[in-house]
């Protein structure tokens, strides 16, 4: 059994794989991340465990993992089962990564663009020959509304909702058709730019709000929560 642990920016995620097959997987804060995933490890049997953090982790925690169980921590340095064309290899998030190698492993021999919707919102563009080049990096739908409130005088904070309608009538409303429709047009735009450069494209998205996005999106998706996990399955299987 394989542990997988992702730490991100606002949660932590756990999950157990056999093979490659997915049977547990759960969400934790940020706190005693080692004591969690231990005790997932010690529950499922797990030998080996990976860790990809763009969250902060405390050097203790991974100090006690390693102490406990066979660990990888995912950095520039790790084996990658593609090839990294990116311009500067060690500034590439491990997230990125993660996506990428779970692209070319779920659709081997296509181009595929793998769309993140998180904090962050990323494109990352992997070819049929397994090599990445790269892709694009903006604000996710929360940090979207927190700008407007944080770097405005009078604009509230609000929680994401989908406008009833394109002219918002009301503050309120107006922030919602702006902030949603701007990140749908913009997901939107950016897949049909990269579809005129390739014929044959396959796009994936994934991350924190792909439920809330999948089915307002024109162009045709797959839509697969857990496509982070399975890269970091992967990568950890490519080095034992």
């Amino acid at each position: 059994m394989n542990l997988i642990i992702d730490v991100g920016n606002t949660r932590v995620k756990m999950a157990v794989y056999k093979n490659s097959e997915l049977i547990h997987n759960e969400i934790f804060t940020h706190v005693n991340i080692a004591g969690n995933a231990l005790s997932i490890a010690e529950k499922f049997n797990c030998v080996a465990a990976i860790i990809s953090f763009v969250g902060a982790v405390k050097k203790s925690e991974i100090i006690e993992l390693k102490s406990k169980i066979k660990l990888i921590i995912l950095n520039s340095n790790t084996k990658i089962p593609f090839k990294n064309e990116y311009a500067s290899p060690k500034t590439l998030g491990v997230d990125r990564i993660a996506l990428v190698s779970s692209a070319v492993k779920n659709y081997p021999n296509k181009n595929v663009l793998i769309i993140d919707a998180g904090t962050c919102i990323t494109y990352d563009y992997v070819n049929a020959k397994t090599e990445y080049f790269g892709g694009g990096i903006s604000p996710g739908i929360r940090m979207r509304y927190k700008a407007l409130n944080v770097f405005t005088e009078k604009l509230p904070i609000l929680e994401p909702q989908f406008p009833v309608k394109l002219i918002g009538d009301s503050t309120v409303n107006s922030i919602h058709s702006g902030v949603i429709n701007g990140v749908i047009s913009e997901i939107d735009g950016t897949i049909n730019q990269y579809k005129e450069k390739n014929q044959d494209l396959t796009v994936v998205l994934t991350g924190g709000d792909v439920k809330f996005l999948a089915n307002r999106l024109k162009n045709s998706i797959f839509a697969n929560p857990n496509f982070l996990l399975d890269g970091l399955n992967r990568i950890l299987t490519y080095n034992l």
